[in-house]
């Protein structure tokens, strides 16, 4: 017997599905934006493949609890992680930046 992956969710209960229409957020859009330009040639730094395998290896508690485009965020680190195109030490230092913008913005 196969193990399911953790997006494998046919015939389980799930609840509802909400199939809505909404506009996207302006997150929303630079997500879809930044995957679209690390994935573009002449960069191609992953294919739709790879970036399924880092959302399905997610823990399962971190993709239950994580909204859809958080789960392609989560990937994208990974995949530029694991491919050696950023350091954990260059994310820790620009998510620090961004944040003591984002703190004097409320100032």
């Amino acid at each position: 017997m196969t193990t399911r992956l953790i997006s494998d969710l046919g015939g389980l209960p799930a609840g509802s599905i909400d199939r809505s229409e909404h506009e996207p957020t302006m997150t929303e859009r630079r997500i879809d934006a930044m995957m679209i330009l690390l994935r573009a040639k002449p960069r191609s730094f992953w294919v739709s493949d790879e970036n399924r395998r880092t959302i399905e290896s997610l823990e399962p508690t971190t993709y239950a609890e994580s909204a859809y485009y958080e789960r392609w965020v989560l990937a994208m680190k990974s995949l530029l992680l694991e491919k050696g195109i950023l350091t954990e030490a260059e994310l820790d230092e620009k998510v620090s930046e961004v944040r003591s913008r984002k703190q004097l913005a409320k100032i």
